[in-house]
């Protein structure tokens, strides 16, 4: 029996919603823990497995709002695909795997490396038809962040709106400009990139690329109740 009629069962029994599923999917080599809540288009993804705050605070909050959540389910930042290890951020294009592949792999034989470049290039498509949102709706990222801030994407950014200059550390990273709009009146920090170059692997710039509406939010780790209440902002003011 599937490990989603299992949760089905038990929601009936105890009360919540029926159409609230779990289970565990291997996507493009890469192990996630999926939750389904209702009929929602939207899209929820905790791409680092060490960004332990960003995972426990999207797991809680899906457990009473729509959206298809994906949540890598390993420990660490990196993870290990085809025998080479991928920051798993970075596999969204071949340019960025192969970035990536280099940098974490040194001395990484070509062969070893050209294997994994490959079994990502077939395997791909099928990730991005999971985390990518149909119909003009929005995938949001939660990450966790330890000495990075939005000080390091003001350069890049097209446009800022920094309402919190003393939190550095906590801001919300997006690839529409109507979504900015919005999320410039919130009480926090967030930046518009829109630029798709130069080619990183990133969610972020395969969504600019494609014209998809993406949100990062970051949060020092550690930080639930400030994460959960941006997450619970957005949430209520972003269509």
């Amino acid at each position: 029996m599937s490990s989603e009629i299992n949760v089905s069962r038990r929601a009936l029994i105890f009360g919540f919603p029926a159409l609230f599923h779990r289970n565990y999917q291997e996507i493009c080599g890469v192990r996630f823990h999926v939750i389904r809540h209702g009929h929602s288009p939207r899209r929820y993804v905790v791409i680092h497995g060490d960004e332990d705050t960003a995972r426990d605070v999207l797991t809680a909050y899906m457990a009473d709002h729509d959206g298809i959540a994906y949540i890598v389910t390993g420990k660490t930042r990196n993870v290990e695909i085809k025998g080479v290890k991928i920051d798993p951020n970075r596999m969204f294009s071949r340019a960025g795997a192969e970035k990536s592949i280099t940098a974490l792999n040194p001395g990484v034989a070509p062969e070893v490396a050209a294997r994994a470049l490959t079994f990502l290039d077939k395997e791909r498509g099928k990730l991005l038809k999971k985390l990518l949102p149909p119909n003009g709706s929005r995938l949001f990222a939660l990450h966790n962040n330890r000495d990075y801030s939005v000080r390091d994407e003001i350069p890049a950014s097209d446009r800022t709106s920094i309402k919190q200059p003393g939190a550095p550390r906590a801001f919300f990273l997006c690839t529409s400009p109507a979504d900015f709009a919005i999320l410039a009146q919130s009480p926090y920090n967030a930046v518009l990139q829109t630029k798709a170059e130069p080619d990183d692997g990133s969610l972020s710039r395969l969504s600019a690329r494609r014209g998809l509406r993406y949100i990062n939010l970051e949060c020092a780790i550690g930080d639930y109740e400030g994460q959960m209440q941006r997450v619970r902002w957005l949430e209520d003011h972003l269509p």
